[in-house]
């Protein structure tokens, strides 16, 4: 019998964060996955760090962005230093563009709305744009820059925290596919796996993405789905670009300012189910954008195209803290914002199981709002 003070179910960015975390703490942690780990929404991200919400219902995640942000520097040396491996962490702000509509209004009223949101955004002279980056293409208008925002690989980064949790004692166990949780006396004390053999835990971390609700008892808490995104990667030969550029039609983060340069573009916003597939018209899109924002990318060359499964939720925040249910926690459903949100989710999530409060008020992503109308529903043993 396996008996762990902690077992988390997902072994991506999250998952792989909170295993460091809580070993770190000198608890008993396993890792389950049902493949081989950091292979789902952690290896298919793009790295952008920005706590800038990208629609209005992500305004209120606004604050735990912006405090997982403040974390990453010491966070990240704690992984490199653990590890013993780089995780392409970068600073240096970003240029958001704007190429269409009426842009004036358009941007101060970005300015407008980071500026109330506590975040650094200044509009920024087109003149001043192209002189701090070359490559901007003529089709830019307006321009803003956000000078705290950070990039980072995320495949490098959850490899490394991989490797830091099990360096801290945490066990990982690729191939654990869980298909069930154990209760005892209405208490969660582990999960069943589809081998048959059973976990036991004080505390089940369900970090599983958007396989979280494929798990029967944790449906009701989190009911996740897929939101299918396809990447592609460049080879660009010409000067380096130096910032992280973005538009309401896509992205381009830069890996390394050397020459030839690595660029990752993206993204779409797919509701494809389970379906992990690259189409012409997903990658054309991609490249479209990525063209407009620079268009000396046409020449560059495509080194690798992909797509990834985000963990969607209803209302599109996260799902983060304990139930009704003693021993069960979630910390999943994180969207677009995983890799972001990877230093303060592990932060709230060891603080909770090792003292039972948190320094950061974390209520309005409880996994019960989803029973509806403060319901307390329990899950029977």
């Amino acid at each position: 019998m396996k008996t762990y003070d902690a077992v988390i179910v997902g072994g991506g960015i999250i998952g792989g964060s909170i295993a460091f975390d809580l070993a770190r703490r000198n608890l008993r942690v396993a890792v389950l996955d049902r493949q081989e780990l950091m292979r789902e929404a952690s290896w298919a991200a793009a790295g952008m760090l920005s706590p800038a919400p990208d629609c209005p219902s992500a305004i209120p995640l606004v604050p735990l962005g912006r405090a997982s942000l403040a974390l990453y520097p010491k966070f990240v040396e704690a992984v490199e230093v653990a590890s013993g491996m780089r995780t392409g962490y970068r600073n240096g702000g970003a240029i958001e563009i704007i190429c269409h509509g009426d842009v004036g209004r358009e941007l101060s009223t970005l300015v407008a709305l980071l500026h109330g949101l506590g975040l650094a955004c200044e509009p920024l002279p087109l003149d001043e744009a192209r002189k701090m980056e070359p490559a901007l293409g003529r089709d830019a208008r307006a321009a803003a820059f956000l000078p705290d925002e950070c990039s980072i690989e995320p495949r490098a980064l959850t490899a490394a925290v991989l490797v830091a949790a099990e360096s801290a004692g945490a066990a990982l166990c690729p191939g654990v596919e869980v298909t069930s949780l154990l209760f005892s006396e209405k208490k969660c004390a582990g999960v069943k796996t589809s081998s048959g053999e059973i976990f036991h835990a004080a505390q089940v971390v369900l970090a599983a993405g958007c396989w979280s609700s494929q798990i029967p008892e944790a449906a009701p808490y989190a009911p996740t789905l897929p939101v299918r995104g396809q990447m592609a990667a460049l080879r660009h030969f010409g000067t380096p670009i130096q910032y992280v550029l973005r538009s309401e039609r896509g992205y381009l983060v830069p890996r390394g300012l050397e020459s030839p340069q690595t660029l990752v573009v993206g993204s779409t916003i797919e509701n494809a189910g389970y379906e992990k597939r690259v189409t012409s018209g997903g990658i054309e899109k991609i490249l479209s954008a990525a063209n407009e924002l620079a268009p000396l990318l046409e020449k560059a060359e495509i080194l690798e195209t992909w797509c990834g499964l985000r963990p969607g939720t209803p209302d599109q925040l996260p799902i983060l803290g304990p139930v009704d249910v003693d021993g069960l926690l979630f910390a999943t459903g994180h969207y677009r914002n995983g890799i972001l949100l990877a230093p303060i989710t592990a932060k709230l999530i060891g603080e909770w199981i090792a003292e039972r409060r948190t320094s950061m008020d974390w209520e309005a992503f409880s996994p019960l709002r989803f029973l509806g109308a403060k319901e307390n529903r329990s899950v029977t043993a």
